[in-house]
């Protein structure tokens, strides 16, 4: 099982490379934060391509829109998703 803030701290910095946000830095993203609209400006062709590195760095699918809206609430809320699913596959 994977420690929360490092969980967190490595989805920061999928979200920055994965979608280039060359101008946002890890500790500017806070982990309470929208990630989408809003928080940190997404939409949803960024979302796709989040669903992709999800499921590439993860081996997690994102199965519809209902399950990603809660996943990608924030950081936190998609590292317990994330975290949630690893122990079920365990």
């Amino acid at each position: 099982m994977t420690d929360p803030q490092d969980l967190k701290q490595r989805l920061k910095e999928l979200l920055i490379t994965g979608l280039r946000l060359q101008e946002v830095a890890p500790a500017g993203i806070a982990d309470d934060q929208p990630i989408f609209v809003e928080g940190l400006g997404l939409d949803s062709i960024d979302a796709l391509e989040l669903v992709v590195l999800i499921e590439e760095h993860f081996g997690i699918a994102i199965p519809d829109e209902e399950v990603g809206k809660k996943a990608f609430a924030s950081i936190n809320a998609l590292a317990e998703f994330i975290a949630a699913e690893q122990s079920r596959g365990a």
